[in-house]
This record gives C-alpha cells, structure tokens and sequence, in this order.
C-alpha cells in the first residue's frame, strides 16, 4: 500500500480530498491528516519514512507549507493542492510531482497518482540495480548527477532554460545572471556558488569569483596582463572575462580535458 499524508487546514477540503482519494487512487491508504506547518514538521521529524505521498495545501493555519522544506528533508513525492495559481515556481523549487488547483477534479487526481506510482517505481527500481553494481565494482560510487535545467519566473510566465543552452553565468550587485546562447539573460534564484555545485564540471568553468563559462561559449583565448587570460565569449559579453591568475592553471588542464 502506498501511504498517504495529507496536509489541509479547511475540514470541507479535506472530507472531499479523502473521497476522491478512495475513489481514485488505487493501492492508497491515508495515514495522517495535519493541518499546520508546525504539526507537519513535528509528524514528518517522528515518522520519517511515514508517508510515500504528501498532499499539501499551500496556505496553512501557521504559514505555507513551503516553510516545511526548510526544516524537513522530504522523501516522500509531494502534490500541491491550492486555490492560487501564483504559487507555481515555489512548487518547481521543491521539485513537487505535481500542482492541483482547486477544486480538484477526478481526471486531474488520478493523472497525479499515477505520476507518483511510476516515480515511486522508479525509485525503487534503482535499489537492486546499485545493489548489483557495488557487487561488480566493488562499490564504486556512480557518477553525480548535475542540474538539467533551470526554472524561472518571467512576470506571469515560467521560463524552462535547458542547461545546454546556457553560454556562461554572472553576478552583479548580489544577483546572478546566465546568459543563453541567443544572448538572453534571465535572472536566477541561485548565488554563483550554488550554480558552481549545480552544473557539470566537465562543460562549465567558473573562471573567477564573478562568472562561470560553458566550455562550448569560448570563441578565443588571448594572453592578458602577464599570466592571465582573456576569454572572447559566443555571444559577446559587455564586460571583461578573464581567467583569474590563481585559476590558470586548472583552467588549461580542464581545456585539455574536454
């Protein structure tokens, strides 16, 4: 059985989320149902491996329910259930299954579940599979995984950027930037560091404490005051992009690598 948490401060929301649970969701058995941030917090920290799915309402008696991420770490797949469409790009940042306005409907809750059954499938699969693998390798770790894409807000609108569309990426005055290979910028959520951490060492180079280049963006590489070096970059940045002298080094050992 899949265990079901449900987090809804309303007492008619919650009646009509545990019908159509029963009627929809095969394999499903309700095992809690919380109504404050708090509650959940406290639940989530005893039970950690108590719920397989989380059905979440955004707005709760104590706050919203995105406060949990910053105490809890979720395993469970999480679906939002809100009567606002504003909430959207909060849902992507904590990678939730899934985003249910109100009122649900039966064709919207089982399209879900069944998205949480092929993660939860998913999920498991790989078990055995890292099982064999430490077997014939001797537990060699697998490779890390690195971002795909980025998700951003645009006024209205939600902007997918594909990492391999990404030129190179900038901060300035404490916001980080990346530039597209069509020369659009998007401001992101993310400092610099964290995009360090985030893209694959093997395409991206940050070059200095300010900017962090695709090996693919490099048109031309000059010599620059002694040691350094200047890059020319596709598309053409406004400012100056050179490799920091403490950087050179590694930076020709990674151009040699690729």
């Amino acid at each position: 059985m899949i265990k079901v948490l449900i987090v809804e401060d309303e007492i008619p929301a919650q009646v009509n989320l545990k019908k159509l649970i029963d009627k929809c969701c095969d394999d499903s058995r309700i095992v809690m149902t919380l109504t404050s941030v708090r509650s959940t917090i406290k639940w989530l920290e005893e039970n950690h491996n108590g719920a397989d799915v989380i059905f979440m309402d955004v707005e709760l008696s104590d706050g919203v329910c995105f406060d949990i991420f910053d105490k809890v770490d979720i395993k469970a797949q999480v679906i939002i259930t809100t009567a606002y469409d504003n909430y959207a790009i909060n849902a992507f940042k904590i990678n939730s299954l899934d985003y249910l306005l109100k009122p649900i409907t039966e064709s919207d809750l089982r399209r879900a579940w069944q998205r949480c059954k092929s993660r939860i499938e998913q999920q498991a699969a790989p078990n055995l599979e890292t099982l064999m693998d430490l077997v014939s390798k001797s537990g060699a770790p697998k490779d890390k995984e690195y971002k795909k894409r980025f998700i951003v807000k645009m006024g209205e609108k939600i902007i997918i950027i594909p990492v391999e569309d990404i030129a190179y990426c900038y901060s300035e005055d404490k916001s980080t930037y990346a530039i597209s290979r069509n020369g659009t910028r998007r401001l992101l959520d993310y400092s610099l560091d964290m995009m360090q951490e985030m893209l694959d060492p093997k395409i991206f180079f940050r070059v200095s404490r300010s900017c962090i280049v695709s090996i693919n963006s490099i048109e031309n590489i000059s010599k620059h005051l002694g040691t350094r070096l200047k890059l020319q970059l596709n598309p053409h940045s406004d400012e100056d992009v050179v490799v920091s002298r403490s950087r050179t080094s590694d930076f020709l050992e990674w151009l040699d690598s690729n």
